[in-house]
């Protein structure tokens, strides 16, 4: 099941057409897919620098051509002899800010066509090496050939890259084998809800609107201002307005009412403030 296959899941439960994801994951991965409804999916520019962390398993021994169990093998299974304190010693080298060369099967656009079609296509995949940042990345056991872990990965970072990486130090080749997503930015694994818990529920409008996580709990970073009449219609209106109590903040999450989020507005100067996304 790929990232859009849930989106397609979810319009057919909740009869919303639009909706948007927060970061693709790989079909052979499960965890957490944050997902925006409706209006929401204006506010999918905030999200987009959220860092992710993981939980899974590394195969020693060959690389693939996906870098995941998916693909093809690369060579020959070495069957190496591994220790867990090789793993451990070669993983703490892939930290921080590295460079990192995606993986030609992947969605990264080569002249708007996806790498992953060119590769499939037998065609020359050209990409170039992007910077990331792994906050952390920790091999948390080794039984045979698989190693378990855990990883704190900036947006736009592979794991199964990291993998792949670690393989070839290791000098033994090595792919993804399991993937679970255990949080995206601040929606964590204890917050999600199954597809088939939200499909029991379908056409209960108010019961899926229950699970929705409340709007000003959402970009918890930005106060949340509870505007008065004259302020909402003006900000409603694309138009500069006074927001007193919030002065020093550079945006705010602006309301009416407890749970109507009308929009993200920007401090202008002083406790002037001009709506930079209006929710309608």
């Amino acid at each position: 099941m790929t990232s859009h296959d849930v989106v397609g899941i979810l319009r057919r439960i909740t009869g919303e057409r639009s909706i948007g994801h927060l970061g693709t994951l790989d079909p052979m991965a499960t965890g957490v897919l944050p997902l925006l409804l409706g209006k929401f999916t204006r506010l999918a520019q905030y999200f987009s620098s959220a860092e992710k962390s993981y939980s899974g398993a590394i195969r020693f021994g060959f690389a693939t051509d996906t870098y995941d169990a998916e693909g093809q093998p690369a060579g020959p299974d070495l069957s190496p002899n591994l220790t867990l304190e090789q793993v451990r010693a070669s993983a703490t080298r892939i930290h921080g800010e590295i460079e990192q060369m995606p993986p030609a099967y992947s969605a990264k656009k080569i002249a708007g066509t996806p790498a992953y079609k060119l590769a499939r296509e037998g065609k020359p995949v050209e990409l170039k090496a992007v910077k990331i940042h792994i906050q952390s990345f920790e091999i948390t056991s080794l039984a045979g050939a698989e190693g378990a872990f855990t990883m704190t990965i900036s947006a736009g970072g592979y794991v199964r890259a990291v993998a792949h990486q670690l393989g070839q130090d290791l000098g033994c080749g090595a792919h993804l084998s399991s993937l679970r997503r255990t949080q995206a930015g601040v929606f964590t694994l204890n917050e999600a809800h199954s597809l088939d818990e939200l499909q029991s529920l379908a056409g209960n409008v108010e019961a899926l609107e229950e699970l929705c996580i409340h709007p000003r709990n959402l970009l918890p970073e930005m106060p949340s201002v509870t505007a008065d009449p004259m302020a909402l219609g003006r900000l409603r209106n694309g138009a500069q307005a006074n927001l007193p109590e919030f002065s020093q903040a550079p945006l705010v999450k602006v309301f009416a009412g407890q749970r109507e989020l009308v929009g993200i507005a920007r401090r202008v100067a002083g406790t002037l403030f001009q709506p930079v996304v209006v929710m309608g």
